[in-house]
């Protein structure tokens, strides 16, 4: 089930997605009663999907995002697999949905793309164990862990270099029902390819990382957690676009604009 999250005539709504582009006229939205966090009911009122704006799908309370998760990803950079997970924090400030602008820093000058898959939490949890670990997940969506790179290598915290204002795209809706173990991870960059991989090639699986998080923290229905980026990490430029494609979810898609 995709569940995607839009506005029209200035009214926010969560609706179930049905159909896609081979179908006759389109994709359509039903809209649901309530919020996806718990049993609801389909109103049976549909509107074509491109008739609405896609929002974010969630509002995250937080975003807990694994670097170096993806071991060639980490060699391109210089770095080794790091003996346990790297967390970090990208503020809800940060968040945007498909179409939305990512906004160029002023204080970088070298700003580059992560395509990621997200994970969507969709009760309050803590301290999971590692069986229980699928009834927390509402399901699955495309992030970009957008990155002032430059920012990240002189400054020893990340919070300004992976948490600034847009720095953090999710979308286009969230996939419910998916098996993320070995799913296709590519980022295109004006219809370059940049980045192809699999979530196969992850050094901790999505159940070790919410573990490992939920050790820490209570993670709230809503919390998105990023599970670390393939190989292929490049730069971003004023006017680009960037696409993130996942297998069995869809594409975010997302247009880099100087900042004002």
């Amino acid at each position: 089930m995709r569940i995607a999250r839009f506005s029209i005539d200035g009214n926010v709504a969560f609706g179930v997605v049905e159909g896609d582009a081979s179908t006759e006229g389109g994709p359509v939205l039903d809209i649901i009663k309530g919020h996806p966090f718990a049993e609801f009911e389909r109103s049976g009122q549909k509107i074509p999907l491109n008739k609405v704006r896609l929002l974010p799908p969630v509002l995250p309370n937080k975003v807990v995002a694994i670097g170096r998760n993806y071991a060639e990803h980490a060699a391109e950079l210089g770095n080794e697999v790091p003996d346990a997970p790297v967390a970090f924090f990208k503020p809800s400030t940060a968040v945007i949905g498909p179409g939305d602008p990512i906004a160029y820093p002023s204080f970088s000058s070298e700003v580059h793309h992560e395509a990621e898959l997200a994970v969507v939490i969709g009760r309050m949890c803590r301290e999971v164990p590692r069986e229980r670990v699928k009834d927390v997940i509402l399901g699955y969506t495309c992030a970009n862990d957008i990155t002032a790179r430059d920012v990240q290598e002189r400054e020893k915290q990340w919070a300004r270099a992976k948490g600034f204002d847009t720095s953090c795209p999710l979308g286009p809706w969230v996939e419910t029902e998916l098996d993320p173990s070995d799913l296709g991870i590519m980022c295109t960059v004006n219809g370059q390819q940049r980045q192809l991989g699999r979530t196969s090639d992850m050094v901790r699986s999505i159940e070790d990382l919410i573990v490992h998080i939920t050790e820490a923290m209570t993670l709230l229905p809503g919390d998105v957690v990023l599970t670390g980026t393939p190989a292929g990490v490049g730069p971003l430029n004023v006017g680009d676009e960037v696409a993130v494609t996942i297998e069995g979810i869809g594409t975010l898609t997302n247009k880099v604009i100087k900042r004002g």
